[in-house]
C-alpha cells in the first residue's frame, strides 16, 4: 500500500503543533541558538527544524520531542521524579492488558 501524500489532521492537532513550534522557536531564540546550531545538536537537518518551528504535522515525533527537550520546552511534567512515577503507573496499566497489545521489549546493545 502506498504511503498517503497528505493525512487529514484535526484543527486541534494543527493548533497544538503550531503552539509547540512557536514555543520551540521562542526557547531557541531566548537561548541565542541559531537554527544551524540547534539542528546540529539534535542531529537533524536545518530544514526539518524549520518545519518543526512552523508546526508541520509531517515531522517525526522523536525529532520534535528531542528539539523541545534541548530547548527546555516542557512536554509533560518538568520534574523528572514525577515523570518517572507517571511512566511507572502507565507500565503497570500496560501489564494488565493482553500481551498482543503491549509494546515489545527491545534489547539495546550498548557494548562499544
Amino acid at each position: 500500500m502506498a504511503k498517503p501524500t497528505t493525512r487529514p489532521c484535526s484543527q486541534y492537532s494543527l493548533d497544538a503543533l503550531s503552539l509547540l513550534g512557536q514555543l520551540v522557536r521562542e526557547a531557541r531564540l531566548s537561548r541565542a541558538l541559531t537554527t544551524t546550531d540547534l539542528a546540529a545538536r539534535a542531529g537533524i537537518s536545518r530544514s526539518l527544524l524549520q518545519r518543526i518551528e512552523r508546526g508541520d504535522p509531517g515531522c517525526s515525533i522523536g525529532a520534535v520531542f528531542e528539539v523541545a527537550a534541548i530547548c527546555g520546552v516542557p512536554l509533560f511534567e518538568s520534574d523528572a521524579r514525577l515523570l518517572t512515577q507517571q511512566l511507572g503507573r502507565q507500565q503497570e496499566k500496560m501489564a494488565l492488558m493482553p500481551k498482543a497489545s503491549r509494546p515489545g521489549k527491545q534489547v539495546v546493545n550498548d557494548d562499544f
